[in-house]
């Protein structure tokens, strides 16, 4: 078996030497906000996009007028793709269910999965106004249950876009910010005079946002990293030139380093790709941006069979992988690293990014080797709990938790346990020492 790199990206050291810049700029920037809160925030907005109105917050009077001035149609195409992404939200919040058994006689364990308390949602939108995200993030932590839902996006052309900010309000907001970039996560996160810190920061980003989100996890928790945008096409002979190459500028247009990879196991197919990828950016709008893309970060990557596309495809372990092939349920079957999968050529990733339902914030950067995309179920932390109901129980298991105890040294563990066993127990435990079996204890 052989793989052929008929095109390749940037060189891994290149692209180590860029984040290592991105890291710095990222920390001194947080250390910035965490130094002078709104004063430092105001001043980035200002540097980055320009913009540094009275309140970052909208006001509700200021959320209406921007509604106002989408087109019916426009609100109901927002409407109709928060739904579908509620509806899948709902269906995988109902598959959540809180449990309690009973393992022993007497002993009762369980878990309840209670929403986050406070989310930051992260809309990008400088370059295109990601009215999806917000029914990503937001509708989703809505679904979930989470009392507080903070949504910051930049200014689009130097003010709000309404059609996110309608996507915002519809989707549940609580709290609407027009902030970007690093000065919007930072601000989340540690919190200013004016901006209540949150629990949970979600959302995509930029590399700037994605190393912001990476610094600033410990201190709050985070989705995923998720950003730049990845693609991947895994295609065979059943399609063509033109649709593999459309499926990757079509995600290589996000920016200038989103990487676009195509794995096949047909030269010609591969071939006939890269000719097509380079008639289209004649023609493609965005061309500038993609075509960037396309010469530092794509790929194409020529395999023998089936079996080593997959095993190529685990190892990138893309955001994005579009299957296009004569066996596509045999990949969904046997793929285990990938953000989301879109199969067959009916099927693309802008659907998915857009309206289909599934959540588009996906793990980038390999993360999908250990973690899924954004779901209801970040936003829910599964508790666990425990009770004791009877005597008896409460003997037989302190006995053994004492000995255990015992067994690793920590004898106040163990008194915590032979206090049960002589109160509930009857039994006489020398202090210090373990509770000798009593064989086993029926239940009352």
């Amino acid at each position: 078996m052989t793989i052929t790199h008929l095109k390749r990206g940037k060189p891994q050291t290149e692209r180590a030497e860029d984040d290592a810049r991105t890291r710095g700029i990222v920390e001194a920037t947080l250390r910035d906000i965490e130094a002078r809160g709104d004063a430092a925030v105001r001043e980035l907005s200002e540097k980055f996009d320009g913009y540094t109105p009275e309140s970052f917050r909208l006001s509700q009077d200021e959320i209406d007028a921007l509604i106002a001035e989408l087109s019916p149609r426009e609100l109901e195409d927002i409407r109709f793709a928060q739904a579908q992404v509620v509806k899948f939200a709902e269906a995988q919040r109902a598959s959540m269910t809180d449990i309690e058994v009973e393992t022993l006689p007497g002993v009762v364990l369980g878990h309840r999965n209670i929403p986050v308390q406070s989310v930051g949602c992260y809309v990008p939108g400088g370059k295109f106004p990601m009215v999806a995200s917000a029914h990503m993030s937001v509708a989703t932590a809505k679904v979930a249950g989470v009392p507080r839902i903070v949504a910051c996006t930049p200014p689009f052309k130097g003010k709000p876009n309404p059609a996110v900010i309608a996507a915002m309000h519809f989707g549940g907001a609580h709290e609407i910010h027009v902030l970007g970039g690093i000065q919007a996560v930072g601000a989340m996160a540690i919190g200013t005079e004016t901006i209540e810190p949150v629990h949970l920061l979600v959302g995509p980003g930029n590399a700037f946002v994605a190393e912001a989100k990476r610094q600033l996890f410990g201190r709050v928790g985070i989705d995923l990293f998720a950003g730049p945008t990845e693609t991947m096409v895994i295609a065979d002979e059943t399609v063509d030139a033109e649709l593999c190459a459309t499926d990757l500028l079509g995600q290589a247009e996000h920016g200038y380093n989103s990487p676009a990879a195509l794995i096949t196991n047909s030269r010609r197919l591969a071939e006939d790709t890269l000719a097509e990828v380079e008639r289209l950016l004649k023609i493609l709008p965005t061309a500038e941006t993609a075509a960037a893309s396309w010469r530092d970060y794509g790929e194409v990557i020529l395999c023998d069979s089936h079996e080593e596309m997959l095993e190529v495809a685990d190892e990138m372990a893309y955001e994005h992988v579009q299957v296009m092939t004569d066996r596509d349920d045999w990949y969904l079957e046997n793929m285990t690293a990938y953000g989301a999968l879109f199969l067959g050529p009916r099927t693309n990733v802008a659907n998915g990014d857009k309206v289909i339902g599934t959540n588009h914030t996906l793990p980038t950067k390999q993360a999908g080797r250990y973690t899924g995309g954004l779901w209801v179920g970040k936003f829910l932390k599964t508790h666990s709990y425990q009770r004791i109901t009877s005597d008896a129980a409460a003997a037989e298991i302190g006995a053994y938790g004492s000995r255990l105890c015992m067994l690793e040294g920590f004898v106040g563990h163990a008194e915590q346990c032979n206090i049960r066993v002589r109160r509930y127990g009857g039994r006489d435990v020398p202090y210090g020492q373990a509770a000798q079996s009593a064989g086993p204890v029926a239940a009352e």
